[in-house]
């Protein structure tokens, strides 16, 4: 009798247990109804209903002319369902589809075959087949046997994405960029575009179906950008500063061309070194290195001196015997035993640092101030300010810094102790050549929505007046001189004239392999008389074994540029007068008219006649011309009475 009570008691105990459950449960399901209902079905529409982006198109870059620098097209993953594709059909299409396979991505036709009998194997539902892909190989390989089943038949799955392309490769990588770096970077903000948005409901087997024809918001494609790259003169900067790097090893180096009167950038190359000897475009050299310039800083402690009135270029400098002695420390000129007495004017020509430091120290010795003001004034300890991320900071030293010695003063005249970016030195460069008018360095010349513009920035910018017009005219003077017969008359040349700073600085101080090591440049503009571009060629670290000085090592690479560039640009002269008369031109035209005339099949004599004037008659007997040189004709190679023959080649020099 107690155990039957006893199990009753349990019962009724089990019974209260499951009431009091269901009573919990009728709770929950109604509160979730009524309070948290709307929370719950939020959740749920969640889950079955999503927001999926629609990436917008990305702008093109272009080059001045319009020439693509960077395009975004579509790039393809192939992947492939192992287990969505019936036996029949994978015993049916296997081979055949390991066959394409291995004729498109290049493996063995074995290698698919077993890789894709493992996927199938393991139940491997998201092999990867391809990656990387180009739409055409996306429309072939869709085409393959199985694939063109489909994605449920036939496993088939494609996804696609948008990558940038750089046409130009590898030329101008970080001029151009990419994330926030080079133009891309700078231009984002037009580049980029607004994504847009497109609701989806999730069907079967984690399927996401759009639930209208229409997108919430539909994806706005990214403005052009039209930089002012010139991707010819991006070339040829290019190839003549690898070409330098590779002669004497140097570590890294830069190049900047600038339309002298706009300020445009046409190119900008930087070259680093890999540990296997490369080249490639490593850092933005000419934008982030801020570095001690050297002798391209002498024209600067001219105009300075010039512009103070504390020297004029006719003034006599004692150079001694090529050093002198500050306090503790001894300037040399890189000229053994000096060059006695010269004046301020050919002191540039031949860069002399005792002259330099002789007459900047003892004009500015009781007030090194002054000096350092003339250089903020003139714009040198500030940024350019370009869009273009990672602009160096200049430094130019003041009396009141607590590093500030005597010998601060007169290693400033020379470049030492100073700091500045290449392309902040070319900018005064620049704007010397400009009759010492700062324009602004710029890199895009409008922004346009397909063939719409939408901002124009071809409009230069004018930051400030460096110096007096006549100041500028006089440094010019010298600059042209420079080249003609001081440091860099080794690349002179009667064809096209150029004027130009030399500068040869050491860095490192003995921390190379081999002991110091030097930073080679010249800075500079052409034509000499009519400024079109100016240029800056900076290379780190050359091999000091095989040379160092700028105008060995860096003049060579202006000379290139400016020779190509001369070259492929043409001479436009505005004609004021319709009727005036040239009797040297007119001689020249009975000169080229007569022997025009005279021969239909032999060869003529040409020489003494303009280089121009004597291919147009050698063409038009049908001979090929190659021609070396821009003056008057001094040789030719097949003497003149020769009898013309088919397809002929003559070579035709002016040097």
């Amino acid at each position: 009798m107690g155990s039957e009570k006893n199990i009753l008691y349990r019962l009724y105990l089990i019974a209260g247990g499951i009431l009091l459950f269901a009573i919990l449960i009728v709770f929950k399901l109604v509160n979730i109804q009524i309070s948290e209902g709307e929370k719950y079905k939020e959740l749920s529409d969640k889950r079955v209903f999503k927001n999926f982006t629609i990436p917008a198109n990305r702008g093109n870059l272009y080059d001045t002319d319009r020439n693509l620098l960077a395009t975004s097209v579509p790039e393809y993953d192939i992947r492939f369902d192992a287990l969505t594709v019936s036996q029949e059909n994978f015993d049916l299409y296997l081979k055949p589809l390991a066959k394409e396979l291995s004729g498109m991505l290049g493996r063995p036709q074995s290698y698919y075959i077993n890789v894709l009998r493992r996927a199938r194997a393991n139940k491997n539902r998201y092999f990867l087949v391809a990656r990387g892909l180009g739409y055409s190989q996306y429309v072939k390989i869709k085409s393959f046997p199985m694939f063109r089943l489909g994605a449920y038949k036939g496993g088939f799955i494609s996804e696609q994405r948008t990558v940038r392309e750089r046409p130009l490769g590898k030329i101008g990588e970080r001029t151009v960029g990419h994330g926030q770096a080079g133009l891309e970077g700078a231009y984002d903000e037009y580049l980029k575009g607004k994504d847009g948005h497109r609701l989806k409901q999730k069907i079967a087997q984690g399927q996401w179906k759009p639930i209208s024809d229409e997108n919430e918001r539909e994806p706005e494609d990214g403005l052009d950008v039209v930089s002012t790259i010139d991707i010819n003169i991006q070339d040829i900067a290019h190839h003549a500063l690898l070409s330098q790097l590779e002669r004497f090893q140097a570590d890294h180096g830069t190049v900047v061309v600038m339309e002298t009167q706009t300020g445009e950038i046409k190119a900008m190359a930087n070259l680093g070194r890999t540990d296997e000897g490369k080249y490639y475009e490593k850092r933005n050299y000419a934008i982030w290195e801020s570095h001690e310039p050297g002798s391209t800083f002498k024209l600067m402690s001219m105009v300075a001196a010039l512009e103070d009135k504390v020297i004029d270029t006719a003034d006599v400098v004692d150079t001694e015997d090529g050093t002198i002695k500050y306090y503790d420390r001894v300037v040399r000129d890189s000229h053994r035993g000096g060059y006695g007495k010269i004046s301020v004017a050919r002191a540039f020509e031949v860069s002399s640092n005792t002259a330099f430091s002789k007459f900047i120290y003892e004009s500015y010795k009781n007030d090194p101030e002054a000096f350092v003001n003339r250089l903020d004034y003139m714009g040198l300890n500030k940024k350019i300010g370009l869009e273009i991320k990672g602009e160096g900071t200049p430094k130019i030293p003041h009396p009141d810094d607590s590093n500030w010695y005597g010998t601060t003063l007169p290693w400033m005249s020379f470049g030492y102790g100073v700091s500045i970016t290449p392309l902040q030195t070319l900018a005064f460069y620049n704007a010397i050549a400009n009759d010492g008018i700062m324009i602004k360095p710029r890199l895009i010349k409008e922004v346009r929505s397909r063939d719409r513009i939408v901002y124009d920035y071809s409009q230069p910018v004018v930051q400030n007046s460096v110096c007096s017009k006549e100041t500028a005219s006089k440094v010019r003077e010298m600059m042209k001189k420079t080249v003609k017969r001081g440091t860099a008359a080794n690349i002179y040349t009667e064809s096209f004239s150029m004027a130009g700073k030399t500068g040869t600085c050491l860095t490192g101080y003995g921390a190379g392999k081999s002991g110091s090591e030097y930073i080679a440049s010249f800075a500079g503009y052409f034509p000499a008389d009519h400024p079109k571009y100016s240029c800056i060629v900076v290379i780190s670290k050359p091999d000091r074994s095989i040379g160092y000085y700028g105008n060995i090592v860096a003049g060579p690479v202006f000379k290139t540029i400016a020779q190509k560039i001369y070259i492929d640009t043409p001479n436009v002269d505005e004609i004021e007068e319709l009727e005036s008369t040239n009797k040297k031109v007119n001689k020249d035209f009975e000169k080229y008219f007569a022997v025009a005339q005279k021969y239909k099949t032999i060869v003529p004599d040409v020489k003494g006649l303009p280089a121009m004037d004597a291919v147009a008659i050698l063409e038009n007997l049908g001979l090929k011309v190659k021609l070396n040189g821009l003056g008057n004709i001094k040789k030719q190679s097949i003497e003149k009475g020769q009898k013309v023959k088919p397809n002929q080649q003559i070579l035709i020099s002016s040097i």
